[in-house]
């Protein structure tokens, strides 16, 4: 007899030989035993993972001669006649091949004939997606109103180019890709029925490079013991999956952390020598170290690592490497993976690869180190010291009293504008004195000239029209100049402190828009019989003039000189 290969010949041939799809066969048995058969199903997933296999069982067990049961007998003259393929009622029709609407036909044209040898005809259609728009059509008008004998099972890997009226007639069951642990039981159970020696190091191997496909793990199986003499070890399994082996890639890794440039393009060459896909290269390092991210992050899910081997080696590397390292390295190799793609060259992009991630640069998180936090302690001290000496010299009292007065306004004023403080304005003018308003005027322009242009410029149209010994008022011509001017600290203390050069007096600032200082000034003269040192300007008549003037020939065009 010719040799049939592995797939083949460990087939499942019932429900509990389907590895990894317990979703799926748990539903058909519990509805064969409450004989709940549905006309039509599509079995969706990728590819080796079931599909065909699990319709054919369906059809035995629906028509097994012991029926009703969750698993087909398998010695009944119905199993064995669908199982070698000999009965003419279970269909297997192969839409990638006969995809046109007249194949189609010829085919749905026998449903309406019962069934001869079986108590169901049975439809499998694998590839279903493959049909055309014609094909689909003539199909849709079978699944809308099927004989009672005829069952449909259409099988497809892309379930999303099928017809949403087709998929909406039929039960759907999404096969999932089957885990590597599931493919290593599965295929320990065939080395040892076959009485085939094989590492099982290298059976995860072959699991892995599977990517969840049985049929692709048991066909890479039989391959490697074709290759393989009397065992099937791990550099097998390596070279028939065209695998990188784990020692070469961690000698890479180590090449990159120590940053050794040469290291790393002699390992690469090696590795093109002996003929490795650089494609498959760069995907198996990205997943190499994807798999140390989720060892260093989650070490107890290693039923989720996709490429490596937890060997010392590995656990090593892995507790040496910072994980802002991983992240980069990762990036680097999925952006050269994408420009491998549209390169004939690809050995070049593998070499400036390999060169970068030997010099990379880790990017460390910021972090306060114990220097760091001696320096930041240094200067807290000195800052303490130099806050002592200007509370010790008055300069920190003014300044408190002058700062957060324009804070509380600058809140006030987003609802009502700018709002001096009128008390301690009127406490200023209680003991303003002309000789003190004097000397302020004689070294305005003098302090003006030392202040930055920034701060010199908020006080262009303002002036000092009253003082006292520790105060002074300064009238702002616009409101909004005086809350700028008064909101910033830096301004108060520069104005504060140029003065005191002059002066030899800390003064305190206290600013008012003109329009709210006539009326403060003449609230307060009401009040008082007037004071020296406060600067008037115009009384009530000639404030009744200056409105007159205004009137008649516009405000711009008026100048009043004091």
């Amino acid at each position: 007899m010719a040799y049939q290969a592995l797939y083949r010949v460990w087939r499942p041939q019932t429900f509990i030989d389907v590895v990894g799809q317990e979703h799926v066969t748990k539903t058909l048995q519990n509805a064969l035993l409450q004989q709940k058969i549905s006309h039509a199903y599509l079995f969706s997933g990728p590819r080796g993972t079931g599909k065909t296999s699990a319709a054919k069982i369906l059809a035995k067990a629906i028509n097994c001669e012991r029926a009703p049961v969750s698993e087909p007998c398998n010695e009944c003259a119905a199993c064995r006649g669908i199982t070698n393929g000999t009965i003419s009622d279970v269909l297997e029709f192969d839409a990638a091949s006969n995809s046109r609407v007249e194949e189609m036909r010829d085919v749905l044209d026998k449903v309406k004939f019962a069934p001869t040898a079986v108590n169901y005809k049975v439809y499998i259609i694998d590839e279903v997606h493959m049909l055309s728009i014609s094909a689909f059509n003539a199909l849709l008008k079978t699944l809308e109103e099927p004989p009672k004998h005829v069952i449909f099972i259409l099988a497809t890997t892309e379930p999303h180019k099928i017809p949403l009226t087709i998929i909406s007639r039929c039960q759907r069951f999404d096969f999932r890709r089957i885990t590597a642990g599931s493919i290593v039981n599965r295929m320990k159970l065939i080395v040892q029925e076959t009485g085939v020696d094989c590492d099982e190091q290298a059976l995860q191997m072959i699991a892995r490079a599977a990517e969840g496909g049985m049929r692709d793990a048991l066909s890479l199986l039989d391959q490697a013991i074709s290759y393989s003499q009397d065992r099937v070890t791990v550099e097998d399994a390596l070279t028939v999956t065209g695998s990188v082996s784990q020692g070469f890639l961690n000698k890479l890794a180590a090449a990159f952390q120590t940053k050794d440039v040469a290291s790393g393009l002699e390992a690469l060459d090696e590795l093109l020598y002996h003929g490795k896909d650089p494609a498959r290269f760069i995907e198996d390092f990205i997943l190499f170290y994807r798999d140390m991210l989720l060892f260093k992050t989650a070490p107890n899910l290693e039923e989720s690592l996709e490429r490596v081997l937890l060997d010392d080696d590995f656990r090593t590397m892995a507790d040496t490497i910072p994980i802002e390292q991983i992240y980069q390295l990762i990036d680097l190799l999925n952006k050269t993976q994408q420009e491998m793609r549209w390169t004939n060259h690809p050995r070049i992009f593998l070499e400036v690869a390999i060169v970068k991630l030997c010099q990379i640069e880790v990017k460390q998180v910021a972090q306060t180190q114990s220097g760091d936090i001696e320096q930041l302690l240094s200067r807290i001290e000195h800052l303490e010291n130099e806050l002592q000496y200007l509370k010790a010299n008055g300069v920190a009292q003014s300044q408190q009293e002058a700062a957060p007065q324009p804070q509380k306004s600058a809140h006030r004023s987003s609802r009502k504008g700018f709002q001096p403080a009128v008390g301690k304005i009127n406490e200023v003018l209680k003991h303003a004195k002309k000789s003190d308003l004097n000397v302020l005027k004689a070294n305005w322009g003098e302090m003006r000239a030392n202040l930055i242009k920034s701060h010199a410029a908020l006080l262009n149209d303002a002036e000092p029209v009253a003082a006292s010994d520790n105060a002074f008022i300064l009238k702002f011509k616009h409101e909004m100049l005086c809350q700028m001017a008064m909101d910033k600290s830096d301004f108060l203390e520069g104005v504060s402190t140029a003065l005191y050069k002059l002066t030899n007096k800390r003064l305190l600032m206290l600013g008012v828009p003109e329009e709210q200082w006539l009326t403060i000034r003449e609230s307060f003269l009401n009040s008082q019989h007037g004071e020296e040192g406060i600067d008037s300007g115009p009384n009530k008549e000639e404030e009744l003039h200056i409105s007159e003037a205004k009137k008649l020939f516009g405000a711009e065009f008026v100048e009043i000189i004091d």
